[in-house]
């Protein structure tokens, strides 16, 4: 018998969630709509904290975290965030 497959459950770009073979790139919060590395530090504290599990969402990789109305993360994409930031916050 062998060992069932590990599944993992992402975010697609519709914002829905499915079942991957491939676990996610990024981490996100649902409810703050935004995504960044699965090592930053501030994600890491959150969890720590025990306030962040019940909105961890995950992506694929970061065109999917867009498309699904997410923003980088300040924390460990700071790059990424200032261009979101000139372009989308307002």
């Amino acid at each position: 018998m062998t060992p069932a497959a590990k599944r993992y459950s992402l975010i697609g770009p519709d914002g829905c969630s499915y079942t991957s073979a491939a676990p996610g790139t990024l981490g996100g919060h649902r409810r703050n709509k935004l995504y960044g590395r699965l090592d930053c530090p501030a994600a890491r504290r959150a969890l720590a904290a025990g306030g962040y599990v019940r909105n961890r969402v995950f992506f694929a990789d970061e065109p999917t975290a867009i498309a699904a109305g997410f923003r980088p993360c300040a924390v460990c994409l700071p790059q990424a965030y200032q261009v979101w930031k000139l372009n989308y916050a307002r």
